[in-house]
């Protein structure tokens, strides 16, 4: 069914989830992180509203139990680790589905989380105080947790120019990188060149930054590295404006007023098409705007520029890639570079600086390629693979799949092998777009497999693929022939209202999963295994 006949459903969601939510807010005290003694039953599947429009009729599966749903001999060994959304407790759990260890938190997820070899958790947390951004995947706050959930170290990272969001990597050596909006004035980003009429002229403009920061015990951090998007636009809407020029001729730059990746010829059909889109995830917080009856000329002014969602470190060559839904396209960059360099289009060990060295996904966004060549619809979390030579790169990605270019609507798992060199760098016929041109390997269900937002994916040891489809809160796992073999549906959470400020994602959504392996340091330290 195409996605915006799926986004009719959005009146009966929204009435339902707000009811939902209410339902909890009066019956309940306010949230808490349960205790093994205290928590909660999981929730049962016909208390959940209607979100059709954003997943699977299958994965939501009401009046089913939620819990461990299948496991087979072939599913790998280990715990798996997942943050509902709208709580604020974590949990482990085996092979069983059942809780092995939990983490109580004073703040709902800002991102993702992961497990350190000492049994600690690195985790980002949602600012909810004094909040100057808004948006899904809002954060604002990096803590490392004991595993008794006390604080080990909280740094907070949101203010009025600048606020975390969405993901956060550890680093090697021990830092930590993660995404941030910067706030460009109304005024700085039509001088970036920025179309005028994308411009909100209160909010600004809210390009993306990475930034890499060392963790200084117990509330600081000092940042050591620095990039940002500003420094690399390309735009051909004003002559006097700093970098005009042709997109095409500048592939290692992101288009300032880039096309709407899914409209090659904008269309009164097309237009009210994208219009149910728009009120569908304003609905759920992921479209700026607030007011139902502002002009067609105030929907266009889009402040969270490239809402980057992920962000996955290679130690082998220092590269970063990172995710923006918006323009369809996931970027690598060079990490060797300092930062005064990655400000630049020159230094580093590729010699580019800040520049994108590689990018996949919309070959339209810099004159490569039309709507129909589009593979990737509001993608999640790319990850790099372990491979055994150097001269070969691998990614898994989130397909999230929304309206692809032949008007269907389903998620998928995409390998890709990158066109890479360890001498030459990332490879591209000249004039061509960056290959390559399909996936080595896909996994996809059809209409029993979609989530339109949030969701990700782990390789295993093993070789199957761990997935989450993070609308309906399942989690499970396929082998490389595409059997299932370990099936899990989520029950906890929506205990927390989430506040205007953040995404409202159905009560038990989650945001990604990672499994651990039996014997993972950490997984030994915090169990005694």
């Amino acid at each position: 069914m195409h996605l915006f006949t799926e986004f009719l459903h959005v009146a009966a969601l929204v009435v339902a989830l707000s009811c939902s939510l209410i339902a909890q807010a009066e019956g309940s005290p306010a949230a808490t992180s349960p205790t093994e003694s205290d928590r909660p039953a999981p929730a049962a599947a016909d208390a959940e509203p209607d979100h059709s429009g954003f997943m699977s009729m299958s994965e939501l599966d009401a009046g089913q139990p939620r819990g461990l749903r299948l496991r087979e001999p072939e599913a790998a060994p280990g715990y798996t680790i997942f943050e509902p959304l709208n709580s604020r407790a974590i949990y482990l759990i085996d092979l069983d589905g059942e809780v092995v260890h939990e983490w109580p938190t004073d703040s709902s997820p800002g991102g993702w989380v992961y497990l350190q070899d000492d049994g600690t958790l690195l985790r980002s947390g949602r600012v909810d105080d004094d909040v100057h951004f808004k948006g899904g995947g809002i954060g604002g706050v990096l803590q490392r947790l004991a595993p008794d959930g006390s604080l080990l170290w909280n740094w907070r990272f949101a203010d009025e120019d600048h606020h975390q969001h969405h993901d956060i990597e550890p680093l090697p050596n021990g830092n930590v990188l993660l995404i941030a909006w910067e706030r460009v004035s109304a005024r700085d980003a039509a001088k970036l060149g920025r179309d005028l009429e994308l411009i909100d002229r209160e909010k600004g403009f809210w390009p993306d930054m990475l930034i890499e920061v060392r963790p200084i015990l117990p509330d600081g951090a000092e940042i050591v590295w620095e990039w940002h998007a500003k420094d690399h636009f390309v735009q051909q809407l004003d002559p006097r404006a700093p970098d005009y020029a042709s997109p095409a001729e500048h592939p290692g730059r992101i288009d300032i007023n880039f096309p709407d990746p899914y409209e090659e010829v904008v269309t009164a059909e097309s237009l009210a098409e994208k219009r149910e889109l728009e009120e569908a995830m304003r609905a759920l917080g992921y479209v700026g705007g607030d007011d139902e009856d502002e002009s067609e000329e105030e929907r266009r002014k889009v402040t969270d520029f490239t809402h980057t969602n992920a962000v996955s470190y290679h130690a082998g060559h220092d590269l970063i890639v990172m995710s923006s839904p918006e323009l369809c396209e996931i970027f690598v960059i060079d990490h060797s570079t300092t930062t005064e360099e990655a400000a630049s289009s020159s230094g580093g060990r590729r010699g580019r600086g800040g520049d994108l060295l590689w990018r996949w996904g919309n070959p339209r966004n810099y004159g490569h390629g039309a709507v129909a060549d589009r593979k990737l619809g509001y993608q999640h979390d790319p990850r790099w693979l372990p491979t055994s030579s150097p001269d070969e790169l691998r990614l898994l990605v989130f397909n999230n799949g929304r309206q692809r270019p032949d008007g269907e609507s389903f998620s998928s798992v995409d390998e890709l092998v990158l066109p890479f060199d360890a001498e030459r760098g990332f490879v591209r016929d000249e004039g061509a777009a960056f290959g390559p041109a399909d996936p080595v390997w896909s996994y996809s269900a059809g209409d029993d497999f979609f989530s339109a937002f949030i969701s990700g994916s782990q390789r295993l040891p093993n070789g199957n693929t761990l997935i989450a489809s993070g609308a309906a809160g399942r989690l499970f796992e396929v082998t490389r022939e595409g059997k299932l073999v370990w099936d899990y549906r989520n029950g906890y959470g929506g205990d927390v209202i989430p506040p205007e400020h953040a995404g409202n994602a159905p009560p038990l959504a989650v945001y990604r999963v990672d499994r651990y392996a039996p014997d993972h340091p950490g997984v030994r330290a915090l169990l005694g295994r």
